[in-house]
């Protein structure tokens, strides 16, 4: 079976890290900036960086409303720490002008756990993936606020959601691209496999 293609949105963000992990974890990995460029994959990474910019180079390289449609038709997609913000339906705190592309039924509070100097790095038990916790790097972080009914919460932190999965889409509040431990991205891979 040939590997998935996966791209990683490239406007903004930890892009050649989740690039890196992917290609490890056995995916044909590839930056996506463009519509053409989001046709030619099968599943999406939505990196950790900063959730506004993001959404608004988003709308300014005419990827938001693509993202949208594929998310809402199936495609698989990981968000992690900006991502799960972009997967959200809701954002507490929005900015003005902060869209997302939506997918998992979720609130987000952005900036949950802190400023940058509160950043940290915890072990998170993230139901689904074998062999221990994974080591999550928390960038003022988010962290979700409430779910759905049909959303699978997979970890929680400090007594905080900080994974869940709905469908097609997961998301992190954490950085797993930070960490050389590639089981979040394997797991995201094989979610892709098994969508074809």
């Amino acid at each position: 079976m040939s590997a998935p293609v996966i791209g990683v949105l490239a406007l903004q963000g930890d892009v050649r890290e989740h690039l890196d992990a992917l290609t490890a974890a056995g995916a044909d990995a590839r930056s996506v900036r463009r519509p053409a460029e989001l046709d030619a994959v099968e599943g999406l990474v939505i990196p950790g960086g900063e959730s506004t910019t993001m959404s608004k180079l988003a709308v300014l390289f005419g990827m938001l409303e693509p993202l949208r449609t594929r998310v809402r038709t199936g495609m698989p997609v990981y968000g992690t720490c900006a991502g799960l913000i972009m997967l959200a339906e809701k954002i507490l705190d929005p900015r003005s002008g902060q869209e997302t592309v939506g997918g998992i039924d979720m609130i987000v509070r952005r900036n949950a756990f802190g400023r940058q100097n509160e950043s940290f790095e915890a072990a998170v038990e993230v139901a689904g993936v074998a062999g221990g916790p994974v080591e999550g790097v928390f960038i003022r972080a988010p962290w979700v606020e409430s779910v759905g009914a049909g959303v699978e919460v997979l970890a929680e932190y400090g007594g905080h959601v900080v994974a869940v999965r709905q469908g097609a889409a997961l998301a992190t509040s954490f950085h797993p691209e930070l960490t050389g431990d590639h089981r979040l991205h394997r797991f995201f891979t094989d979610m892709v496999r098994s969508a074809r």
